[in-house]
């Protein structure tokens, strides 16, 4: 071997070292700053709504929902314990500059995928957990059955959304005309229905599906079949940790994989003993690549464990409520969940 050669060798070997030292989460890890002050503190503080199924504290305070599952995960894989979290309301306006300033260390509050939010605040997504569409709730007795058909209606819509925006764009290219409303508090979005200061309200359908459940006669109700425009719910965290973001992405990217594999919180055990060499690194049962990436070699096995696979959540949570899994089927049932490799 040449000189040049043996000391192109020697500088690969050192960035191959460096970078699987910056990789592990402990011991010699170099952590970046959000996940050094999680480690610091000892637990994950994470910004949420209260919409039902999706985020709302049970009789006894304690938090339950999808997005709140996926915070225990998260728990889960830096800490091995599902409660090392805390969980936040926040409203809308207030949610995205609480994680700019530090806040909050994560967003699981049905945030939107977005480029400016992406370039001009400077916050990373992790994958999509829920596919989601702006819809539109109306009183059954206006007689409407299309967005269309809200030509002069007074609309609701939350101040500090998209929504405002979506359901301006929508009535502009439709040619019709509306009266926008605006409510800072969701809260409030009830009574204004109720009470005939509105004639719809418009957020994302999971939201309305929960605002319909509350209403005292839901049945008089309908939320239209129409979706405004594209709301990709994603965990939300501030730029300038990588680290952070991978974890935050393989956690998700576990309970998909989980759900494709057929492996549940019920026969998880059981696929311990699976002969499938990515089944094994996937559970721990060979440690490698828990030890590469510098996490318990358990970790998605404490996931699946403890939360579940995606399906699992979905159901324990949305399925009550009459969700349809739609696009947050598996892809390999007609849906858009899609899991990279474990490898």
């Amino acid at each position: 071997m040449s000189s040049q050669g043996f000391i192109g060798g020697v500088v690969r070997s050192t960035i191959a070292a460096a970078l699987l030292a910056s990789a592990t989460l402990s011991g010699t890890a170099h952590a970046g700053p959000t996940l050094d002050k999680i480690n610091q503190r000892g637990t994950i503080k994470v910004g949420v709504g209260t919409t039902p199924g999706f985020f709302s504290p049970d009789s006894n305070g304690r938090w339950q929902g999808f997005f709140i599952d996926y915070g225990r995960a998260l728990s889960i894989a830096v800490f091995g314990n599902p409660d090392k979290v805390e969980f936040t309301n926040s409203s809308p306006q207030q949610r995205l500059p609480a994680l700019q300033s530090g806040e909050f260390d994560i967003l699981l509050s049905g945030v939107t995928v977005t480029v400016t939010r992406a370039f001009k605040l400077g916050f990373h997504f992790g994958p999509t957990i829920f596919y989601d569409g702006q819809g539109i709730l109306v009183r059954k007795d206006l007689g409407v059955t299309k967005a269309a058909d809200l030509d002069g209606a007074t609309i609701g819509a939350q101040s500090g959304t998209t929504g405002e925006l979506n359901v301006a764009d929508f009535f502009r290219k439709t040619g019709k005309k509306f009266t926008p409303v605006t409510i800072e508090d969701t809260g409030q979005f009830i009574a204004a229905l109720e009470s005939g200061r509105v004639d719809a309200i418009t957020q994302d359908s999971s939201d309305l599906v929960g605002k319909r459940t509350q209403l005292k006669k839901p049945d008089d109700y309908i939320v239209l079949p129409e979706r405004l425009s594209k709301e990709p719910l994603a965990p939300a965290i501030a730029g300038g940790d990588d680290r952070w973001l991978e974890i935050v992405n393989w956690t998700v990217n576990a309970t998909i994989q989980a759900e494709e594999w057929g492996i549940t919180s019920k026969n998880v055990d059981e696929f311990l003993k699976s002969p499938d060499p990515a089944i094994q690194r996937f559970l721990g049962v060979d440690p490698s690549l828990g030890e590469a990436i510098g996490l318990d070699p358990k970790w998605a096995y404490n996931i699946i464990k403890t939360v579940g696979n995606y399906g699992e959540i979905f159901d324990r949570h949305l399925k009550p409520l009459g969700w349809d899994r739609g696009y947050n089927r598996l892809w390999t049932d007609g849906g858009l969940l899609y899991s990279p490799p474990f490898r």
